[in-house]
């Protein structure tokens, strides 16, 4: 198991304070390093890259940094992708990362987040 470091992008949009979190090489067991970005309410999270037999990986946030819970898309599911997809985030958190539970040796994903802090 590994932690992948994200790389964070500054959006530059008008009003709106945007970036872009991006977690790539995610392979079976591995997370993501925790980001923390509580002022940012709106939320989305892209998964794409190389499943393999049985690739799942799910999205989890956490207010105190140790006790991590799936978080869940507007209807109320768990984050939890088995293919390429895209979801909004319901609950704010104060930080959030990738966990890829289940895999094989060609598993390799990308987490993509975006949010967006109103100005």
């Amino acid at each position: 198991m590994a932690t992948r470091v994200p790389t964070v992008t500054r959006i530059p949009t008008y009003k709106d304070d945007c970036h872009v979190i991006q977690w790539s090489g995610l392979l079976n067991t591995d997370d993501g390093t925790p980001i923390e970005m509580p002022g940012s309410a709106d939320r989305s999270i892209q998964i794409t890259g190389t499943f393999g037999a049985g690739g799942t990986i799910v999205f989890e946030g956490s207010n105190d940094g140790t006790n991590y819970a799936s978080l869940t898309d507007p209807q109320g599911n768990p984050i939890s992708k088995t293919a390429a997809g895209i979801e909004a985030i319901a609950e704010l958190t104060r930080y959030v990362r990738p966990r890829v539970t289940a895999g094989d040796g060609t598993t390799n994903l990308v987490a993509t987040l975006l949010v967006r802090r109103p100005a």
